[in-house]
């Protein structure tokens, strides 16, 4: 719902809250507080006064008493975005699939950070009402290939084939040293690396989710290699933590390689001495492949997206700008 009280701009932002069944019977302060963390209850009061109605467009008061099921739509002002490329490529398109190119440092999803400066914002900004439908994700910083739906049907039939494991992907990496033996399978249970800092960060865990990557070197220079990755499930942060697993991080990453880098990242951005230690602005890993089947013309396909010229830099010796 986006019908706005008056005095509210335009440009600002909608937030939806329902509410669940846990939060059924609380104020509507405490509710908003305890699903936006970061505001104080104070603070949420101010907004509940000034910025949010529920279904009907009716102010919220913040001693309300909600039911569940019910919606609060709060309206706050867009967050000041750091820049992000704002444009894609796309390296294929039929009437039910669209392959994306996403370059690196581009959101796929908005964030607490990121609104405007996504690939589902740009996705919606080229295509309008008809935007096609991101079916998987990869990371911020990593580039290469997003296969998107372009109906409801293709999206439903792109996600059940990455549910079912009928999609092979193909990423290319720059890690670390040279991996030995040259070809071989990484086959480690991931969870959450408890002892970290970074909350997302994963590692082996012998109680954690099976998780089996395959790699094979194609290229040795210098301390680094460049390195083929087909991950076999689909763990989070999976070819990362594997190839730091056996030793040979990804060049540029700031959670696998070094932690310390990612938090000083996190407090202060991307500076020319992190960059210097880290190797590289980005973690050099890109989305090269993927091979199905079409879902709807039951063929097969693989599309490809070539090495961006950042990571085929770093491969060929020159100093990325």
């Amino acid at each position: 719902m986006d019908d706005r009280p008056d005095g509210i701009d335009p440009e600002w932002m909608a937030l939806d809250l329902v509410v669940g069944r846990e939060h059924a019977g609380w104020r509507a302060d405490r509710f908003v507080a305890a699903r936006i963390p970061r505001l104080s209850r104070t603070r949420v009061q101010h907004i509940l006064r000034r910025a949010a109605i529920d279904d009907s467009g009716r102010p919220i008061k913040p001693n309300r008493v909600l039911a569940e099921g019910e919606r609060i739509t709060l309206f706050r002002p867009a967050p000041v975005e750091p820049d992000t490329p704002r444009s894609f490529g796309v390296v294929y398109e039929d009437e039910q699939i669209l392959a994306v190119d996403k370059p690196a440092g581009l959101p796929v999803h908005p964030t607490a950070r990121y609104h405007r400066n996504t690939l589902t914002a740009l996705l919606a900004e080229r295509y309008g009402d008809k935007r096609p439908i991101l079916a998987h994700r990869i990371d911020s910083e990593t580039s290469g290939i997003v296969l998107c739906g372009k109906t409801p049907e293709a999206e439903r039939a792109l996600k059940i084939l990455f549910l079912e494991r009928e999609v092979s992907k193909t990423y290319l990496a720059v890690v670390r040293g040279v991996p030995t033996p040259p070809e071989g399978r990484i086959e480690v249970p991931l969870g959450l690396d408890r002892g970290s800092v970074v909350r997302v960060k994963m590692a082996y865990d012998p109680q954690g989710l099976p998780a089996l990557t395959e790699y094979r070197v194609l290229r040795a220079f210098g301390d680094m290699a460049l390195v083929e990755a087909r991950p076999r499930t689909g763990r989070q942060h999976q070819i990362r933590a594997h190839l730091a697993h056996i030793g040979h991080p990804i060049v540029g990453d700031k959670i696998y390689a070094d932690e310390t880098i990612f938090v000083e990242y996190a407090a202060s951005g991307m500076t020319p001495e992190l960059a210097a230690r880290a190797g590289f602005p980005r973690q050099a890993l890109h989305a090269a492949a993927v091979s199905f089947v079409h879902p709807f013309e039951k063929r097969p396909l693989t599309i490809e997206s070539p090495l961006p010229a950042d990571i085929l830099g770093l491969v060929n010796g020159r100093t990325p700008t």
